[in-house]
């Protein structure tokens, strides 16, 4: 049962009790460097010399207008933004190990937070949601906030000071993070023979004249593979919704759903994210049959579906009542998949899943020769999480009152803040080649009713996608 938060402007803080304990967890877990203990926090915060250049900065910060987003030339800043779509890796040394080992656990348990409201509100339906870029679309309105909007959001993305001092050092630098982050989602678009593909692509759209942030989109572009910041009159919300759809999709290859619907008039800013990840199951062929999928206990349908048999890394916990069998897509990405066992449903698992670490799919699996026959998948979703945020009761944090002078400077009226993801699962296309084991009979494994699926970055064991699939024939 998800959490409901008050409504105040401490909401952020207030958490679901075995959520806090898993954070309280995080941060009293030791971080050595050199053998002397290293807050967390302190991996991300401001040092004293970093705080006394930020009033500098603000005092320099240049502001442009976005061309409109019916212009057809392409606008000098957005030639610049090319160049910035790079930025270094982070290096592997000891501190940058850290940050990934403390985020990662934060990304999973703000997109616990999300999965619990959706599980209530798409009750037996399919879910897609992408911890990640729910992370990073947050974390880009932190990067633009001030005073109380900033704190508020600095705690909801799960960074809580060790004490309690106002100074600069109490203060996250949004910056650290979000090179953090793009560390974790820096998996390459393709591995092998296009087996990997996997884009995002950012939107930010003001109204007409509202000057936006140099420094701030300069900051966003390179965490994504395609940023544009374009102008919009939302005072006509159906023009306003059908110009945004025709300009995502000219920029979408796989020409996906429309996204938008019901845009407030008086919005005066739009951040959309889009994720795509399509992938190949290796040495797998398609049936030359339809399959049976049992959606519930009465109900079944006929979906296509591709077989592989090899050596798979599985488990089975009948303790928790799930199998786990990891699939071979990248070797940069692991995808697993999860099926309820000894008549167990999927929302006995989907209920334990705030109470593990987000890696604990992972673990314990061993190789097993295995048979393998699951569905081929399209899975789509769009959140808006202004909507999502009012279901928690958070709706006041980037409400008409939320302070984003960072972004601007005028008054913005922040309408939706889109999230768009779509997984596509494949056979490889190939003749299935059996890998043989001996005398051994392969364990015949059918994904062939309700099952969890989850991307992990390979490197961090971070979470870039969880999915609860329970008709492969529809999308989200």
């Amino acid at each position: 049962m998800h959490n409901r938060l008050s409504q105040s402007r401490k909401a952020p803080m207030i958490m679901n009790p075995r959520r806090s304990l898993l954070c309280f967890f995080l941060c009293l877990s030791p971080v050595m460097c050199d053998r002397v203990y290293v807050h967390p926090f302190h991996l991300f915060s401001y040092n004293k010399s970093s705080c006394e250049n930020l009033v500098n900065l603000m005092q320099e910060e240049k502001m442009f207008v976005p061309v409109s987003i019916e212009s057809q030339t392409i606008p000098a800043y957005e030639e610049t933004l090319k160049d910035k779509t790079k930025l270094e890796r982070q290096s592997s040394d000891i501190k940058g190990d850290q940050r990934l080992s403390y985020l990662k656990d934060l990304v999973y348990v703000l997109g616990m937070r999300f999965y619990d409201v959706l599980k209530e509100t798409l009750k037996g339906e399919n879910i897609l949601l992408s911890p990640t870029t729910l992370y990073r679309s947050l974390l880009s309105f932190y990067l633009g906030a001030s005073e109380q909007t900033a704190d508020d959001l600095q705690k909801f993305l799960g960074f809580i000071p060790p004490s309690g001092d106002p100074d600069c050092t109490s203060k996250v630098d949004g910056h650290k993070v979000l090179l953090t982050l793009k560390t974790i989602e820096n998996l390459p678009l393709s591995s092998g023979a296009g087996d990997l593909l996997f884009s995002k692509l950012s939107c930010l759209f003001s109204a007409p004249s509202v000057r936006l942030s140099e420094s701030l989109v300069n900051s966003l572009a390179p965490s994504s593979d395609y940023f544009y910041a374009r102008a919009v009159d939302f005072t006509n919300p159906s023009q306003a919704a059908e110009l945004i759809e025709n300009f995502v999709k000219d920029k979408d290859t796989s020409k996906s759903k429309n996204v938008l619907t019901n845009i407030d008039p008086s919005t005066t800013l739009l951040f959309l994210t889009y994720i795509q990840l399509k992938a190949n199951v290796k040495k797998a062929s398609q049936l030359k049959e339809l399959q049976e999928f049992w959606v519930d206990s009465s109900t079944k349908i006929l979906v296509p579906m591709m077989s592989a048999t090899g050596m798979f890394p599985y488990k089975r916990d009948d303790n928790k009542n799930y199998s786990v069998i990891r699939v071979p897509v990248s070797e940069n990405a692991l995808l697993v998949l999860v099926q309820p066992v000894n008549s167990n449903d999927l929302n006995q698992i989907e209920l334990e899943l705030s109470l593990y670490p987000s890696s604990t799919w992972l673990q314990n699996l061993s190789p097993r020769y295995i048979k393998l026959s699951l569905p081929e998948l399209t899975i789509e979703s769009t959140y808006d999480l202004q909507e999502l945020l009012t279901k928690m009761n958070l709706s006041t944090l980037l409400g008409k009152n939320a302070n984003l002078n960072k972004i601007s400077d005028a008054s913005l009226a922040v309408g939706k803040v889109i999230n768009k993801a779509l997984f596509k699962l494949k056979n490889s296309g190939a003749e299935e080649l059996l890998e043989e084991n001996g005398d051994s009979l392969p364990l015949e494994i059918q994904l062939n009713k309700p099952f969890l699926l989850a991307v992990y970055e390979k490197n961090s064991k971070a979470m870039i996608l969880l999915g609860r699939v329970t008709n492969p024939l529809n999308g989200v």
